[in-house]
């Protein structure tokens, strides 16, 4: 019967408030002056004194109590003569039946309800208004001495240290593991071919075989040299035998227009995707276009960063070399293999009012490149006229792959991108087209595209950077955990979880350049078990058509199941 309000001697549960007909007419609420009073008296009792204050039911509560309050101790009379003269006026025992007497009348309840006046409130009628004078004496006096404490206070509080700027770098550790499983439950023939295509091979012509191996094994430092310098060091030991330096860099921040210069190995600004950290996008591999125009995207070079003061635009451009160096860390060669990237972004609509759950994102990017198609035996340099990627898996060799282009000698690359985030609800899009040009052939035209919904299950939304141009870190409502209880059982979280969904076409064939034409479905689940961590699972179907023939095969479709468990610090 929780809730129980019918004031009657009749009902006796534990909710119900016990009181006489009429004693809810006669009850008003305390004046402000006494709420004040009540406030400087509870503030200014020592910590016991106050504990009694606040265990002592006051008579014109509401509801009325039936239990009588509890006498202060005699070291709170003598500590806060305010808090006796407070008691003093609302003490239950002067107040028959629990209704208090108003200021404005000091003739009891029971005088209006023809009962005899006791002695107690047969007082003389100026009394009561001699007792409030008193009090509010008092309570000016106990404000003015709090007014003179803070005074006082603040005379002594030490001022300000004055900045002092550091005097020697700063650093903090950076990492992230990420472990996959990959299986590939059903293909046609033609994807063994693709898979390994050597004739000379023993496994010439095999199905992918399914594997377990760590994606990334990060380890890094980044910090502030100084006030106005900074510096990223990051290393991948996904294979041992291997390592491959990502993220190393120098740079200068605090430039005019809100800038910083970066001097080394960095993304080269083509692809949004590319751009995300691979610790907060939504798939476990990234869209075939994506990766086969701008592949690993680290290059060597010097790129600077931007956005306008109420960040609607943000811009990335730069100069870099083709050439991966990631595993030998230089370039060596007679043809420097340079590209022109720029990028401008901008987010016209952010709802700050919801802290960031409504926004729309557009961007523009575009490439220039001049390759080495001429490289000759004698040439110590690669030539990077080449395009090619993974179907959005971790299959042992690039399934669309042009090749090293023969004769190239210019490639432009123009990229178009697309993100409306409403609450839980994202939907992204890229379309990127590339014109490539040959010394003595006809040009060359490649292109694709992908686009991507997800939604969380659990209400969460995905945040974005507006100084960036791309997404950021998920914080779950609640972190999944499972842990038992002092007093017996569990107790529960379930993080987050988030579904997703996208196509993918990459069109890599072109007049004598078969490279291969692909389409990719992908169903993807995200379960955040806290923002650093997460598991994803995919499901790829995909088709490879006009691919050059290998073994006579020139298309095939595959099934793919991926998963990944992932942290990073």
């Amino acid at each position: 019967m929780k809730g129980c309000v019918k004031f009657t001697d009749e009902c006796d549960c534990i909710d119900c408030v016990k009181i006489h007909p009429g004693q809810v007419s006669g009850m008003k609420a305390p004046t402000f002056r006494e709420l004040l009073a009540i406030l400087l008296a509870l503030a200014l009792a020592s910590p016991g004194s106050a504990q009694e204050l606040a265990a002592t039911p006051i008579a014109n509560a509401w509801p009325p109590s039936t239990q009588q309050p509890a006498p202060l101790s005699p070291s709170t009379v003598e500590d806060n003569q305010a808090s006796q003269q407070l008691l003093k006026r609302f003490d239950s025992t002067t107040q028959p039946h629990f209704v208090r007497t108003p200021l404005e009348d000091p003739v009891p309840a029971e005088a209006d309800q023809g009962e005899p006046m006791s002695d107690a409130s047969a007082s003389e009628p100026g009394t009561d208004l001699e007792d409030e004078d008193e009090l509010e004496a008092k309570v000016r006096q106990i404000m003015e001495a709090m007014q003179e404490e803070a005074k006082e206070a603040e005379s002594e509080e030490p001022e300000e240290a004055e900045y002092e700027p550091p005097t020697r770098p700063s650093w903090s550790w950076t990492g992230r593991i990420h472990a996959d499983y990959w299986g590939y439950p059903k293909d046609s023939p033609g994807i063994g071919y693709f898979e390994h295509p050597d004739p000379g091979s023993p496994n010439f012509g095999d199905d992918p075989e399914d594997r377990f191996a760590f994606r990334r094994l990060r380890l890094g430092m980044r910090g502030d040299v100084l006030e106005t310098m900074l510096y990223k060091l990051e290393v991948d030991y996904n294979n041992p035998g291997t390592p491959e330096y990502k993220d190393i860099y120098l740079g200068w921040k605090e430039l005019p227009f809100n800038q910083t210069l970066l001097l080394g190995n960095q993304k080269r600004p083509l692809g949004m995707d590319h751009l995300n950290s691979s610790r907060f996008n939504v798939f476990m591999e990234r869209p075939l276009v994506v990766e086969a125009f701008n592949e690993d995207a680290r290059r060597i070079g010097l790129a600077a960063y931007g956005y306008t003061d109420n960040e609607l635009y943000h811009w990335r451009y730069g100069v870099y070399n083709l050439e991966n160096t990631s595993t030998d860390g230089r370039f060596i060669g007679d043809s420097l293999q340079m590209s022109a990237n720029a990028r401008l972004s901008s987010s016209p609509w952010y709802d700050y009012t919801s802290d960031g759950r409504g926004y729309f994102h557009w961007a523009i990017a575009g490439m220039y490149a001049k390759p080495d198609g001429d490289r000759s035996s004698a040439d110590t340099n690669n030539n990077e006229g080449r395009f090619r990627t993974r179907t959005e898996n971790r299959s042992d060799t690039r399934w669309l792959d042009t090749g090293r282009i023969a004769g190239i000698s210019d490639y432009e690359i123009l990229a178009v991108e697309a993100l409306l985030n409403v609450g839980a609800f994202q939907v992204v899009s890229e379309y990127q087209t590339n014109w490539s040009q040959r010394d003595e052939e006809s040009d060359l035209f490649f292109h694709g595209g992908y686009v991507q919904v997800s939604y969380f299950l659990t209400g969460e939304f995905q945040p974005y950077s507006r100084t960036e141009g791309t997404i950021e870190r998920v914080k779950p409502f609640e972190n999944f955990f499972l842990v038992s209880r002092c007093n017996g059982g569990h107790a529960a979280g379930w993080g987050a979880w988030q579904i997703a969904a996208r196509y993918s076409h990459l069109d890599l064939s072109d007049d004598n350049i078969l490279g291969g034409v692909g389409n990719n479905f992908t169903a993807g689940l995200n379960w955040f078990w806290t923002a650093y961590s997460k598991v994803q699972v995919n499901y790829i179907y995909g088709d490879i058509q006009n691919h050059r023939p290998v073994n006579d095969f020139t298309s095939g479709n595959f099934h793919v199941v991926g998963t990944r468990f992932m942290v990073d610090f």
